[in-house]
């Protein structure tokens, strides 16, 4: 049956359009239950003993939630227990426009055979489906779908069932539909009201979400902070300019501060510094908000506070901290949060502060992420989560209320336990890492696999080439290859050989869709979370030693001065002559007895390295530091059982130098093929601003730091030395590392800064690490084109789905790199266990009004010691923030006693 619509739209142009609107009504759509024989379903979803143990439903039934109770209280719908529910096309619908996270959950709770969800297209059957009346809103209308659908189950199912033993429970805390669904004799119930009735499961009552009213109740009466605008004075309020539009970032280290990033291009002021709870208004760290500008008398300076939220009394607001007496120049603009334009919400890691009150279910949740604020929730096994990882939604926060309200979802396990505190950082920094589906596996080459001879037909041989891996111990996933040798005409030919990956993962399968959303491998301690399935990224991709591979090569002819003759680029075979480890290959280069193809090739390659090097810095390259360690982990317990700083040998620097080239080499290729489409890495320079650190840094020493160019920064670090004191110039690159922008991928036709500031070069992109970069996968297509090795396709050619996916691999990008240092202090924790007071040299980073930012290198530790301890007596400091530093009063000459002194 075909159901159409037509109605006329006037074009910008003043012409008339006439739109016509067709909807497909069928008769075959089936109901999805094993009960019904009428219904022609070869594979029914729903059980026919539908049966769970309820005071209110004693009888086997079917759940059809409405889309609030879908949207709210998902946490209870993916709940094992949850079974043989009835999700309408109507609800799915209105679910994927209003929340896409909780659209992902429930469309994986459907996947999952054992749970028995079946999705009812009821829009489109000829007796479920409904128009819309003359003045009704669409949000009634989806109601009335919703109950219309019920009603149709209701009666189909009484009559597969002879009496209707089977029946429908709709689910509903709309309380006008409630009244609706009665009406029309169906059986229906608040969320709460059902949960409530589950026989022993109390558990999931800690999962419902509250519900405004809900809400309202566990509240007090005191208002503690300005009622949120609505969204549209928030909308008119920045278009005329009144408001700014932007992104909250909360502050680490001061609960009472936080920035609002503002998101619109062309606007002077940038950020909007925040200061104290009234201010902040209820943002929570990521929320996009509508901020109001203070005038210039009330802006005020970053606060120099070490501050952390752990009073006793969660109703108790802190008083606002700002600086007073502070210099002009370090004025921020300063605002109010208006209003939140949307929440950036998830479920949070955490621990549970048990209330000091015997037998209370309300208590305090403290999140793993110092920048989210402590979550109240009601819990009945507050006892049981005492100590264990747990995780915790948000469901709103009343401007009467000092902390949100939530509710439980997951128990992770014990605090400290390595498995639970891996989960917790994995969830925390968004790392998405559940086993590839089969879907994403069914896309792997059949084993056995070897090189076909299509592939010998198209492909440079280069298996007769000296070529080696370099790598850190214990590599699996190897990307890269070298070689140099000498030419016929004294020139030297030298190669770079990345694995072939775009060889096996084709656009827009499964395994390539999954590799895009995942972006990056992710590296932990004694861990990797792959971006691509083992069969690839430790075999059929990685470069081994002594076997057959597929590659991308660039391959250089260059003088002895490392300068560039010509270039070229092929698709290629190679069987790389030896897979070596940093220190190994650093043993060949040293060894004067030595003197074999491989040992040649490598010192070959040391000694170009070292001239692209000095060339690189002359330019102006940076050669910044961090603090890295290496653990020793136990074979059997996989714990911590030694760890040191990293160390660098100039076999590292080698095989960098060539990466960076490789990388500049393929970024000028594919920009000059495809000026709108190449995925190039962008570095932006730093503004002044972030330089402030540095530079009272070096003036406490006296020194002077440049930062006009990259060059001038680069000459300053080299000459700021101290005497006796070597570290200090370790120190101010480790500062002048977090005075960096974060690189970044972009779409060369939506951009015209390529400049990547870190490396003084003109044009970069990522070419050389496919197996654990999804962005080197994309280079390595748009290369194949731009050769002729490979097809194109639309994607890879559309500018704005590469910016999408390049925003993607951003954040990928940055989590991944959190997750990471997470894991490094988790074991740092766990190696410091059981090792008692250890003495160890340490340098002072930053110092707080209130506390000093120290750093250990040998344990790459980082810390904040507070002056004030509730066990002791706080000293009278002296905090100058123009250095800044503190300084301790000369203490008083001790007054003379009056009875002489005895002499023990």
């Amino acid at each position: 049956m075909l159901k159409s619509k037509t109605f006329v739209k006037k074009t910008r142009s003043g012409g008339v359009l006439k739109i016509v609107r067709e909807h497909y009504l069928r008769d075959d759509i089936w109901c999805g239950s094993e009960v019904c024989k009428e219904c022609k379903d070869e594979a029914p979803v729903l059980q026919e003993h539908a049966c769970i143990e309820s005071d209110l439903c004693s009888y086997p039934h079917y759940l059809i939630p409405d889309t609030n109770v879908l949207l709210h209280q998902i946490d209870i719908l993916v709940d094992p227990l949850i079974r043989n529910v009835i999700i309408l096309q109507t609800v799915l619908q209105e679910v994927r426009h209003r929340s896409a996270p909780v659209y992902k959950r429930i469309k994986d709770a459907i996947h999952e055979k054992e749970k028995h969800f079946y999705t009812f297209t009821n829009e489109h059957h000829r007796e479920t489906f409904i128009e819309r009346e003359q003045g009704e809103s669409a949000n009634d209308r989806n109601d009335r779908a919703i109950r219309v659908a019920a009603k149709w189950y209701t009666d189909h199912l009484a009559k597969k069932t002879n009496g209707g033993s089977l029946k429908v429970v709709l689910l509903t805390d709309d309380r006008a539909n409630k009244e609706k669904a009665e009406q029309d004799g169906l059986i229906v119930y608040r969320c709460e009201e059902y949960i409530k009735s589950l026989i022993g499961n109390p558990e999931l009552m800690d999962r419902l979400a509250l519900q405004p009213d809900d809400q309202n109740e566990i509240t007090g009466s005191k208002l503690l902070f300005p009622e949120h605008l609505p969204l549209s004075r928030i909308q008119s309020g920045i278009k005329n300019g009144m408001f700014l539009q932007g992104t909250f970032h909360a502050n680490r280290d001061n609960y009472l501060e936080g920035k609002v990033f503002i998101n619109r291009e062309g606007e002077e002021i940038n950020e909007v510094l925040l200061q104290g709870l009234q201010n902040l208004n209820r943002a929570v760290h990521q929320d996009v908000v509508a901020v109001e500008l203070f005038p210039k008398e009330r802006w005020v300076a970053p606060s120099s506070v070490v501050l952390q939220d752990d009073s006793p009394n969660d109703e108790d607001a802190d008083e606002d901290e700002t600086e007073n007496n502070v210099n002009s120049s370090v004025l921020k603009p300063t605002g109010r949060v208006v209003g939140v334009i949307k929440r950036n919400w998830r479920p949070f890691c955490g621990m549970l502060s048990q209330s000091m009150i015997k037998e209370a279910t309300r208590h305090l949740f403290t999140p793993a992420d110092r920048r989210i604020p402590r979550i109240r929730i009601e819990t009945r096994q507050a006892a049981n989560l005492v100590g264990q990882r747990i995780m915790v939604a948000i469901d709103g926060w009343p401007k009467n209320s000092r902390y949100p309200n939530g509710h439980f979802v997951k128990n992770l396990g014990s605090a400290g336990d390595k498995e639970t505190e891996t989960e917790v950082l994995l969830l925390e920094h968004d790392v998405p890492h559940q086993p590839f589906s089969q879907a994403v596996l069914s896309f792997l080459p059949q084993m056995p696999w070897s090189i076909t001879e299509e592939d010998l037909k198209v492909r440079a041989d280069l298996r007769h080439l000296c070529v080696c891996s370099v790598d850190p111990p214990g590599c699996t996933d190897i990307d890269d290859t070298l070689h140099c040798r000498e030419l016929e005409n004294g020139n030297l030919e030298v190669g770079v050989h990345i694995a072939d990956v775009s060889h096996f993962i084709r656009p827009g399968n499964a395994l390539d869709q999954e590799a895009a959303s995942r972006g990056t491998t992710v590296y932990l301690c004694g861990k990797r979370i792959d971006m691509v399935p083992e069969l690839l990224s430790s075999n059929l991709c990685s470069l081994r030693s002594n076997v057959e591979r597929l590659a991308f090569s660039c391959i250089w002819e260059m003088n002895h001065n490392a300068e560039i003759i010509k270039a070229h680029f092929t698709k290629s075979i190679i069987n790389s002559k030896a897979s070596l480890t940093y220190a190994e290959a650093q043993m060949r280069i040293d060894d004067s007895n030595m003197n074999d193809d491989i040992t040649k090739s490598l010192r070959g390659l040391n000694r170009l390295a070292k001239i692209l090097k000095s060339r690189r810095i002359a330019k102006g390259a940076l050669t910044l530091s961090s603090p890295e360690v290496r653990f020793h982990i136990d074979s059997e317990t996989h714990d911590p059982i030694d760890m040191q700083s990293k160390e660098l040998k100039e076999t590292n620097s080698m095989v960098e130098e060539f990466m960076l080239l490789a990388n500049i080499s393929v970024a000028q290729k594919i920009y000059d093929e495809f000026s709108e489409c190449a995925l190039l890495r962008k570095h932006p320079s730093p503004p002044p601003s972030n330089y402030d650190i540095l530079i009272k840094a070096a003036k406490s020493r006296d020194l002077n730091i440049l930062t006009d160019s990259a060059k001038a920064l680069a000459d300053s670090l080299n000459n700021a030395t101290v005497e006796n004191f070597p570290y200090f110039n370790t120190l101010l690159r480790i500062l002048a590392t977090r005075c960096m922008m974060q690189a970044v991928y972009f779409c060369s036709g939506m951009d015209s800064d390529f400049h990547h500031y870190g490396l003084a070069s003109p044009i970069y992109t990522h070419f050389t690490s496919p197996i654990r970069r999804y962005a080197d996968i994309i280079v390595h297509r748009l290369l194949a084109v731009a050769i002729n090795a490979d097809s194109t396709y639309p994607d890879l050619m559309d500018k704005h789905k590469q910016t999408a996916l390049c925003n993607n691999l951003n954040y990928r990008h940055k989590m991944a790199q959190y997750a990471q240092r997470a894991s490094v202090a988790f074991h740092t924790q766990l190696f410091f266990k059981n090792k008692g007071i250890i003495n160890e040299e340490g340098f002072i980073l930053f110092v707080r009004k209130n506390a000093i930012i120290i750093l250990i290198p040998k344990f790459g530790l980082e810390g904040a010691v507070f002056f004030d301890h509730k066990d002791r007596p706080s000293p009278r400091l002296s905090f100058d923030s123009e250095i800044p530093g503190v300084s301790v009063p000369v203490p008083e000459s001790e007054p003379e006693a009056k009875k002489p002194k005895l002499d023990c």
